[in-house]
Order: structure tokens, then sequence, then C-alpha cells
């Protein structure tokens, strides 16, 4: 998804002026778009400033929450050092499946590790196993009804300093809509609402794509 509000004009001369996308980046974008649920995909600015942020951290390790195709997980581990981690949860076998041939021919397996489970389950084994703390970012692009969890235990995850980025948090302007009934869209608006006023947290909401939030763990 483009970012929103931008003309089509606009959007393509940002992509001119700034996106370095790799070869494998794009063949994975455009088989995704052949996805029957291909408005999934990450938009390739975003997955460029995500590289950025996790290179500006000096990450080592990541967790990712939601997988699809893996578009965020491949930027994200190509953007690590050779002895970097993403954890990848997911729970879907053949949208996951063509991640895998990616991040082989990328040859970041490595670095993947991908969990098919429901990723509630992950993270509290995680925190379970005495990994609190030990994370330097996540990226949650899942179930959005879930998003509050999953941020509890991802903040319990991350080092202090260490970021967590949420996608879709302006859900195609859908936010806006007070009257809106969809339960989706009521969980996004409650959750960005709560966040607000997180202390625990410093953050930024920014529109690039369909809305991605930035909270550092202080």
């Amino acid at each position: 998804m483009k970012d929103l509000g931008l003309s089509p004009e606009l959007y393509d001369y940002l992509l001119q002026n700034s996106l370095r996308e790799a070869d494998l980046l794009r063949q994975l974008r455009e088989e995704t778009a052949q996805h029957r649920a291909a408005v999934m995909q990450i938009a390739p600015e975003q997955g460029q400033f995500m590289a950025l942020l996790v290179q500006l951290l000096g990450a080592k390790r990541t967790l990712e929450i939601g997988v699809f195709t893996g578009y965020s997980s491949l930027v994200v581990a190509m953007a690590l050092p050779e002895d970097g981690q993403v954890i990848a949860c997911d729970v879907d076998k053949a949208s996951t499946a063509i991640a895998q041939q990616y991040w082989e021919a990328a040859g970041v397996t490595d670095k993947i590790d991908l969990r098919l489970a429901p990723a509630i389950d992950i993270l509290d084994q995680l925190i379970a196993d005495g990994q609190s703390g030990s994370f330097d970012f996540a990226f949650i692009d899942a179930d959005k009804r879930n998003y509050p969890r999953y941020f509890e235990q991802c903040l319990e995850l991350i080092r202090p300093g260490g970021l967590i980025a949420i996608d879709n948090v302006l859900w195609a302007g859908r936010v806006v809509e007070a009257d809106s009934e969809d339960k989706r869209t009521q969980a996004i608006r409650a959750f960005n609402q709560a966040l607000h006023q997180d202390e625990r947290v410093s953050l930024s909401l920014l529109p690039v794509a369909d809305g991605l939030t930035l909270a550092m763990k202080r």
C-alpha cells in the first residue's frame, strides 16, 4: 500500500528518489502482488525505513509478529549483521513457504528463525525462557485485535532503548470513522488511544504506508 494522502505522481517521485530495493525484494513484492491477500504486503519504502531503523539501533536480535510472504523479515535480515537473528512468528505454512524460498535465495536463512505457532504462545515462551530485555527491535503486523497483547509481550522482550514498530495503525483511514462497527477498526482505534497515554515508551505515529507507530522503550 502506498502512503496515505500522496498523489500517484508524488508517490512515484518518492520512490524514484529514495527507494533502493534489492532485486530479490522487488521480485518477492511482485509475486506477492498476485496473492489473494496482497493487501497485507508492506510498502517498499516502509521496508527500507525499517531496515534503516534496524541499522541505526545496531540491532542484532529482532522479533516479527506476522510474516506473510516474508518481505519485512527479508528486508530486516538483510540489514542485520552476520550474527543477527529474526525470530519470525506466523501460523500460515503456505505464505511462509514463499518467504522461505526468498530467504534462501538471499542467503539469510541462517538469520531467520521461523516459528509456526500462535505468536502469543511463542512470545510467552521466550519470556518464560528468560529472554526478557534481550531484543533490540520488534515489528507487529498480525491480527489487529491481539495488538495490545503482542505489544505488552514485545515491550517485555525488548531492551530499554529498543524499538517496537506497529503496522496498519491508520487502517486505510478508517480509524477516524467514529461510528464504525468493524471490530478490527475499533480495536486499532482503542490500541492507538491507549498507546498515546503509555508513559513507558517514547512514541511517534507516522503516515508511512498504512500508518506506522514507533514506540521506543524507556
